[in-house]
């Protein structure tokens, strides 16, 4: 029974009789301020205890005879939070490995139980972030977020190495989401082999059972990796465009180039999102000496978890961090008439599509749609710059 064991591990790491007792590592940071919490669950204190309430609520993880859920949730925050060997974890929570990953599996279990509860689909409203800003109201009004994909390292055995072997020629999962423009998940498909062509993991989530939902008459922003498809608007390929986020300020010369980028300041949601989830779990970087299904779990509740503490606390000091780097994206060159010698960026060609069903006329349509918000932007920025130079 897991009480026996866990009270084995306390008895056997217990002071001697001459030996005054010691406040085990895991008391002084529950009993400790909120930075303590922070430094090491990667959490605020109030959400930490939030999450022990709703696991202990809705009967996904109970107290043992001397570990209770906030040590056991302790333990898997603190080791999907660092990226310490198991030894150390063992000398720190003074339980043998086999406790330690007892516990960290259970909670990754508990946790995965209800991972599809923090997952929600886009708002129907205009997102603030586009509502608010004249580059990209109203042209963009109907985008609800952006997709993307990135690559986890795995550990996988010998055998199965090849198809995780990655262009980079690297170990790894590729993982696909959905991101909101507030920083959260909504959609996340974990587990493809890292070889999996991009368009594939795509047409996966978009035909699975669980699929990526876009909402009728809605799009996410998708780069140069995936085709313009309907529900998925791409950047135009072959197009050069001065990059604002890297102090480019050469004004754009058509509709192509402004419409370029305007959606990659909007796409880089995608980037900042996935920064604030590896920066609270870097266990996703190091590659885990888990079975694949576990390293795959882990993905898909840090997702949650990231989603679960953006809910219950917004001001999070790590989504702060990176909401600024949101804010510093350059100003429009209109705005900031900046002049730098720096190479203008150039979209590669649209990906083969042949993984995804679609027919030309729905192609067509993506492509129609595209275009009107190219268009549009394209010509109220000449009236705005027109107005201007006459003022000048």
């Amino acid at each position: 029974m897991d009480s026996s064991d866990d009270e084995r591990d306390v008895n056997a790491e217990a002071s001697t009789p001459n030996e005054p007792k010691r406040t085990k590592f895991v008391d002084d940071v529950l009993n400790g301020p909120n930075e303590t919490y922070m430094e090491n669950f990667r959490m605020d204190k109030h959400v930490f205890h939030r999450l022990c309430d709703m696991l202990r609520t809705r009967g996904l993880l109970h107290h043992t005879n001397r570990i209770k859920i906030e040590e056991q949730l302790a333990i898997f925050l603190f080791i999907a939070g660092h990226n310490l060997r198991t030894r150390a974890v063992q000398e720190l929570f003074k339980y043998s490995g086999e406790t330690i990953s007892r516990h960290f599996n259970n909670v990754l279990s508990a946790i995965m139980t209800v991972s599809l509860d923090y997952f929600q689909p886009p708002k129907s409203d205009v997102p603030p972030q586009i509502r608010e800003d004249p580059r990209f109201y109203p042209y963009f009004m109907n985008c609800v977020g952006a997709v993307d994909g990135i690559h986890f390292p795995v550990t996988v055995g010998v055998d199965e190495q090849g198809p995780f072997r990655d262009k980079n020629g690297f170990l790894s999962q590729s993982v696909l989401a959905a991101c909101s423009f507030d920083m959260k998940f909504n959609y996340v498909l974990a587990g493809w082999e890292g070889s999996a062509p991009h368009m594939l993991v795509l047409n996966s989530a978009l035909t699975r059972r669980n699929k990526l939902e876009v909402p009728h008459g809605k799009y996410y922003l998708v780069d140069s990796k995936y085709a313009n498809i309907p529900g998925l608007i791409a950047p135009y390929p072959g197009v050069s465009y001065s990059h604002l986020e890297f102090g480019g300020g050469v004004h754009p010369q058509d509709a192509r180039e402004l419409f370029n980028e305007r959606h990659s300041i909007l796409h880089s949601v995608a980037n900042r999102t996935f920064s604030a989830l590896k920066e609270r779990f870097p266990i996703l970087m190091s590659a885990p000496s888990y079975p694949l299904a576990t390293q795959v779990k882990l993905v898909v509740v840090a997702c949650a978890l990231h989603n679960y503490i953006r809910d219950e606390n917004p001001s999070d000091w790590i989504f702060k961090m990176y909401e600024q780097e949101g804010v510093m994206q350059m100003e429009d060159p209109l705005m900031a008439a900046l002049e730098t010698d720096e190479q203008p960026l150039i979209v590669p060609f649209e990906p083969l599509i042949q993984c995804v069903a679609v027919g030309d006329e729905e192609l067509e349509h993506a492509s129609r749609t595209r275009d009107a918000i190219a268009t549009e932007i394209w010509n109220d920025y000449v009236r705005d710059f027109v107005a201007i130079d006459h003022v000048l």
